[in-house]
């Protein structure tokens, strides 16, 4: 393929307008200009991009977007220029910080029975959103399945994210983690972080596989690495990525204890620990009858993964949810859960890990 060329064509008026631009103001190279007495074709080239700016082309000038790791000293400093020949240049940060949203607090209940739409969604996987407004763009959270099992068309790549969430809910899905050494699989009632930045790689599904994945923001940049093989050569668990440790849960090793709220209870994934308290999730049970309760959580996210149960809110109608139903609780509102059956069992999300209830 090293004998293939791929230009990008843009129109010009005046050609000799346009060469000072793209090579002082842009740092780009000059490879080419023809024909020399009335020159009307410049090729330059630069930051992985070649331009060839010809007079009378009839496409249209578009967006030219450089992104470099010192945008001030770029351009003098310019954010947004226009080129001679009208294309927009846009300098942007190369690695912009992570944006938090403020949470705009809500109660919301998603049922499955509400027949939401499944979005075909990356590698294939079709997405139900579980948070329809998503609290003013704070968390998404989805409940992911995969129809057909066998080897899922996924690259090594990586989420620029504050927080995410896989949990297991149905089948089992194969995974690959820097750093974590070999593939394993992640069984139905079993969940991972993935730390920022963690590069990972699904590999195989089994038939009818779901997957609840929490993520924090709720619009984040998933980049393909393709430099990276997993597994790679290095094995080292106690790896911080952005102070977050990888973390595979494994139902079968946790140890049930107390709920928060009376008449509950749990099992802790360890997630908040590992993740310098940023968020906490725990699977819960009934054992009993509930109290009037409130929190003081930012995010407070439930999903129902078996039974039912009737959710009470202060001012609010009851609802009777099932298996794949979801609900959020905002802070300071007052909720009871009752009539719970006995095989009920929730997944619990909060941002942050450490709150407390009232």
């Amino acid at each position: 393929m090293s004998d293939i060329i791929a230009e990008i064509r843009l129109p010009t008026r005046e050609l000799r307008d346009d060469i000072p631009f793209y090579t002082k103001v842009l740092g780009m190279r000059m490879d080419m200009i023809y024909p020399a007495d009335d020159p009307t074709v410049a090729v330059f080239s630069g930051y992985g991009l070649r331009l060839r700016i010809e007079k009378g082309a009839q496409e249209p000038a578009g967006t030219l977007r450089i992104l470099t790791d010192n945008p001030n000293e770029f351009a003098n400093g310019e954010r947004q220029l226009t080129a001679p020949n009208g294309t927009k240049i846009e300098i942007e940060d190369r690695h912009p910080p992570l944006t938090m949203p403020d949470t705009q607090h809500a109660f919301v209940v998603r049922r499955l029975a509400d027949q939401a739409p499944w979005i075909i969604g990356r590698a294939g996987m079709q997405y139900r959103d579980l948070i329809p407004d998503r609290l003013g763009g704070s968390i998404i959270a989805s409940h992911i399945r995969i129809p057909d099992g066998g080897p899922v068309p996924d690259m090594v790549h990586y989420h620029t994210v504050g927080f995410q969430l896989i949990f297991c809910y149905r089948g089992w899905v194969d995974l690959v983690y820097e750093d974590q050494g070999a593939p394993f699989r992640l069984h139905a009632g079993n969940c991972v972080i993935q730390p920022p930045e963690i590069r990972h790689r699904v590999l195989y599904a089994s038939d009818n596989i779901e997957v609840i994945e929490i993520g924090v923001p709720a619009e984040h940049v998933t980049t393909i690495d393709h430099d990276m093989e997993l597994p790679n050569d290095r094995v080292n668990p106690d790896r911080e990525f952005q102070g977050q440790k990888f973390v595979h849960h494994k139902a079968e090793d946790a140890t049930w204890m107390p709920f928060r709220i009376k008449g509950f209870t749990c099992r802790d994934t360890t997630i908040a620990q590992n993740t310098n308290g940023v968020a906490g999730v725990q699977v819960v049970k009934a054992s009993g009858a509930s109290d009037w309760t409130s929190h003081t959580a930012d995010i407070l996210f439930t999903f129902v993964m078996e039974g039912s149960m009737t959710l009470h809110g202060e001012g609010k109608e009851p609802y009777s949810l099932q298996a794949g139903d979801a609900f959020v609780i905002p802070p300071d509102m007052k909720t009871k859960y009752m009539d719970a059956s006995d095989d009920l069992e929730l997944l619990e999300v909060s941002l942050p890990g450490a709150f407390n209830t009232l």
